[in-house]
């Protein structure tokens, strides 16, 4: 990957004798590794961890975490989008650590992955994983390429949601759930 690296700023005709520019390949090559494409490496069941039984007569009470913070890239032109992500799902019989839930998120986010699929992936994950009858996750984010290129829209915020089971078609408990994010649906 380094290599590559080297090879496109030599083609975009930088000079590589720049003392900033020497170690870039590398650098570039280990943050990418480190901390872009990692999520190809984890499936979501190493993600989500351990689980626990869920607690009795738990069965239609929504779990849900706000606020976590994510980064990942576009797969169109490789730029970074960051937000946060709302997770929220109905214990079926496991429930998981509320830290696996951000775990979760990271699995998928740090992938090339487009936001709608990010928000589709940990959502659908939630239910399969955990057996979970209703799951969500609602995804804010500051897109790169819609600020930094095109139109330019500094001030742009996207937002991709996904639902699973119950949440997908039942209105009152989806309405819950946005009632608990703050937001008006």
């Amino acid at each position: 990957m380094a290599a590559a690296i080297k090879d496109f700023l030599r083609a975009a005709g930088l000079p590589l004798t720049d003392p900033n520019l020497t170690e870039t390949p590398e650098r570039v090559a280990e943050a990418w590794t480190s901390e872009f494409l990692d999520g190809y490496g984890r499936t979501a069941e190493e993600a989500l961890g351990e689980t626990f039984p869920a607690p009795p007569d738990s069965s239609g009470e929504l779990v849900v975490v706000t606020d976590l913070r994510f980064h990942s890239m576009c797969p169109h032109h490789l730029l970074p989008y960051e937000g946060r992500a709302h997770v929220a799902y109905v214990p079926g019989k496991q429930v998981v650590g509320f830290g696996r839930l951000s775990a979760l998120v990271d699995c998928f986010a740090h992938r090339l992955i487009l936001q709608e699929d990010l928000a589709r992936h940990v959502a659908s994950s939630l239910a399969r994983v955990l057996g979970s009858p209703a799951t969500a996750c609602i995804l804010e984010a500051k897109q790169a390429c819609l600020r930094m290129r095109g139109d330019k829209q500094r001030d742009a915020v996207t937002h991709a949601e996904a639902y699973e089971g119950r949440l997908r078609r039942d209105g009152p408990l989806r309405r819950e759930l946005w009632t608990r994010l703050g937001m008006q649906r």
